[in-house]
């Protein structure tokens, strides 16, 4: 079972606020994506074996179109990560902040995020 995190302003050690607030996390803080650890960390692992077969590809002066191929893969595997990340921030780390009425800058930290996923423009914070 996931820690809930809880909201404090005790401890400047703590990961900051999106904003530069100092608003920090107290000790029972355990990003969202906790709970998932073990599943990014062996995808990221795999993720860095089809880099070193893509490498080794290119080293043996593979054909272009099954580089490509293998490219595709690779960018699946990874959006494939940071969704499981957004998932877990969003039903997590936002939510968490909703409960304690700071979800307006939390949310439009994750709109940015896509955005520059999507390669969409920012937009100024509206909060």
């Amino acid at each position: 079972m996931p820690v809930v995190p809880v909201l404090s302003t005790k401890d400047p050690d703590a990961a900051a606020h999106p904003d530069g607030d100092a608003l920090h996390l107290d000790a029972t803080f355990r990003h969202s994506y906790s709970r998932d650890q073990a599943t990014l960390v062996r995808r990221l692992r795999r993720i860095e074996g089809q880099v070193r077969g893509i490498e080794k590809m290119i080293e043996r002066h593979e054909y272009c179109v099954d580089i490509l191929q293998q490219t595709a893969a690779l960018r699946a595997a990874v959006d494939s990560v940071a969704l499981l990340i957004l998932e877990d921030h969003v039903q997590g780390c936002v939510r968490t902040a909703a409960e304690h009425g700071n979800a307006d800058r939390y949310i439009e930290e994750v709109l940015d995020v896509v955005r520059r996923t999507l390669g969409k423009p920012v937009r100024n914070p509206r909060v």
